[in-house]
């Protein structure tokens, strides 16, 4: 089933994602994840995608095996910057083959091997020349990547909306928000994408923190800036790991339930492969998900 159609029949479209484990782990590890995921009955599951394409190939069979073997929907991420046309291609072929029908079509993050090198000129240098490819392609439903507080690489907010206005208008069905932990934040870059003529669903990306060391990690990764309350947990129980953790769960609760209040189209939670805190997450939000439908 094409996610856009999920947004067309659903009050509310929540989703999980997973990442496949590195290369020199086997690739079954997820497959306990996927386990102890698939009776939560997300509506799908989206599959990340390494630095450089590194995980394309994994991408691709979890993704064809959530959808198999699991029954649940899912959404392979597709990255383009270290891509040529024909690995691209053949990524749609295969994707095809295994009967993929949904697509997050994101730049990707720069490959971490100083040494690598890139198509020259380059293929793709934008998430839009990609989506442009997705579109001509056919077939697929397409997603695409937004940051509530701008993408960590763009001068200003201004301009940032403007290039996501852009990637919409090249056939974007949906997006999915970058993590952030400010709710009003999440509501202020709705209003302004609807002042930019932006209309497509968009599912609210939420991560609950765990440890110390992921939230300075994905701070410093993709900007997203730290709230007074939220901080105050963090100062409180950083060293103190259990504690962080049930806080982190409860924070994470707290934000999703005040924004399907709000109305949201969407929640995205970012799993970190964590099962056991997805089900705590899913068990707290079940009363109002399955009210909404």
């Amino acid at each position: 089933m094409k996610i856009k159609d999920m947004f067309d029949q659903k009050k509310t479209v929540i989703s999980l994602e997973i990442f496949p484990p590195k290369l020199d782990s086997p690739v079954e590890t997820i497959f306990d994840t996927l386990d102890a995921l698939s009776d939560l009955k997300p509506d799908f599951i989206s599959v990340t995608y390494g630095a450089g394409g590194k995980s394309k190939d994994r991408t691709i069979e979890i993704a064809s095996k959530i959808k198999k073997d699991y029954g649940i929907e899912s959404l392979a991420h597709l990255t383009c910057i270290s891509a040529t046309k024909d690995i691209i291609k053949n990524s749609f072929k295969e994707m095809k083959a295994n009967n993929i029908e949904n697509i997050l079509a994101m730049r990707g993050d720069m490959p971490e091997d100083p040494d690598f090198e890139f198509p020259d000129p380059l293929h793709y240098q934008y998430a839009k020349d990609l989506i442009t490819e997705v579109k001509e392609e056919g077939g697929f439903s397409i997603g695409a990547a937004c940051y509530p507080e701008g993408h960590i690489e763009c001068k200003s907010k201004v301009q940032d909306i403007k290039f996501l206005k852009e990637k919409v208008d090249c056939g974007v069905d949906f997006l999915i928000t970058q993590l952030f932990f400010d709710n009003e934040i999440f509501y202020r870059f709705m209003e302004e994408i609807d002042i930019a003529g932006i209309d497509v669903p968009v599912s609210a990306g939420i991560m609950p923190v765990l440890n110390k060391n992921q939230i300075i990690r994905m701070t410093q990764l993709s900007g997203c800036s730290i709230p007074p309350k939220f901080r105050r947990i963090l100062d409180r129980y950083e060293d103190n790991p259990a504690a962080l953790k049930e806080a982190g769960e409860a924070y994470a609760i707290e934000q999703i339930i005040d924004l399907m209040a709000w109305g949201v189209r969407g929640i995205h939670l970012y799993t970190m492969n964590k099962a056991d805190t997805a089900r705590r997450i899913f068990n707290n939000i079940e009363n109002i998900r399955n009210i909404q439908g």
